[in-house]
């Protein structure tokens, strides 16, 4: 590896706002940053040394721009896998590895990888075509989704019963039994080449029910010490099951009575470790890239209370953003506001987050419920 001199060149595939904020950490270590991205008006654009336009799922696109750096890392999964393949075969370091992203890209081998690891998940099928879903063994309700290319909350559809299969995905799928849960909950792990492994402590979160993406997220969580304990374990034995090198997101349940399931996983920095920014030590920004470095992982404790609330694009409103109220969450104490520099809105696009951190935890609630109300992206 080389040193940090600013001869390092990193490239990131993917240009969002989980890249801007890879950029802004990187800074602080003299790296030099490339990114892809087929948006030209994508988030990086402005933060990074080199921003090149261009296809993720391009062979060739991938490859090239592979070549021109040290080290490649994703902030998206949705790449061409096999352009990764061969960059590794020539000598370039890909974090997460190759094999890794061609898992997680297939939500089928990463319920069989949990199947086969001893990983507690919910009861699913396989399916490949309408037939096998209309004589599936797993019974209504359930939820059904798409093996490939789904995302917050996109590829989801819930079967209540017999009827509704006629709406359901034709394309090859997999279902998985209803969970009754009580929480959704989530572990930020990360591991080096070395094989140091740590992780982060475990968050509470809220999803928006008509977007079906993560909206509001409590750190640390309250839960008993038992239910922290054996999430990280499981969140650190997946890692070390894949023996990947950087972040890796793992998204439970806590079901009704006690039980945690593992829902999906995530090779990169994650919307539910935004937060760690203000509220911990070492934020998972700068984790995935001492990660992915090969350095010493930093101190993953919590500094203080922090929620965090996803600004996501009003309903009803599509064009150039306009932040409404931001003036007065920017008068309220331990408020972090975090902008993505996306110049157009639409609903439920994520246009930012905003961090609140507090000694005190239900003050910390209320003031994110206040931003929740009154910070609104409209057009």
């Amino acid at each position: 590896m080389k040193a940090f001199y600013g001869d390092l060149k990193l490239g990131i595939l993917g240009g969002g706002q989980l890249g801007r904020m890879l950029i802004q950490q990187a800074i602080n270590y003299n790296v030099t940053v490339k990114i892809l991205d087929p948006d030209r008006e994508a988030p990086c654009r402005k933060l990074c040394d080199e921003f090149t336009v261009g296809s993720l799922g391009d062979y060739e696109t991938v490859y090239n721009f592979g070549k021109t750096v040290d080290l490649l890392t994703i902030e998206i999964e949705k790449v061409n896998v096999d352009a990764l393949e061969q960059l590794e075969k020539e000598g370039v370091m890909v974090y997460p590895q190759s094999r890794i992203i061609r898992l997680i890209q297939d939500k089928g081998l990463q319920k069989q990888f949990f199947k086969e690891n001893d990983i507690p998940t919910a009861d699913f099928q396989i399916i490949s075509s309408p037939q096998q879903l209309q004589q599936s063994y797993i019974p209504f309700p359930y939820i059904q989704k798409l093996r490939r290319d789904g995302y917050d909350g996109k590829g989801v559809y819930k079967a209540l019963d017999a009827t509704y299969l006629d709406k359901a995905f034709k394309e090859p799928s997999l279902i998985e039994k209803w969970i009754d849960f009580e929480k959704e909950i989530g572990v930020i792990v990360a591991r080096n080449e070395n094989g140091e492994v740590s992780a982060f402590p475990l968050v509470e979160m809220e999803f928006n029910p008509e977007a079906n993406l993560v909206e509001f997220l409590i750190s640390p969580s309250t839960l008993p010490f038992e239910i922290h304990q054996q999430a990280e374990q499981i969140a650190k034995k997946i890692a070390e099951s894949l023996k990947i090198v950087g972040l890796l997101a793992v998204e439970m349940f806590l079901d009704k009575h006690g039980k945690i399931l593992v829902n999906e996983l995530a090779p990169r920095p994650h919307n539910s470790g935004h937060q760690t920014i203000e509220g911990n030590v070492v934020s998972q920004f700068e984790q995935h890239l001492r990660a992915i470095f090969n350095q010493p992982l930093g101190d993953t404790a919590c500094l203080n209370n922090a929620i965090m609330v996803n600004v996501l694009g009003e309903t009803g409103y599509e064009g150039p953003a306009i932040y409404q109220g931001i003036e007065k969450v920017m008068k309220v104490p331990g408020v972090y506001i975090h902008l993505y520099g996306k110049a157009l809105t639409k609903p439920f696009r994520k246009m930012g987050h905003v961090t609140i951190v507090d000694i005190d935890r239900e003050k910390a609630i209320e003031k994110a419920r206040f931003v929740q109300k009154t910070l609104k992206v409209i057009s």
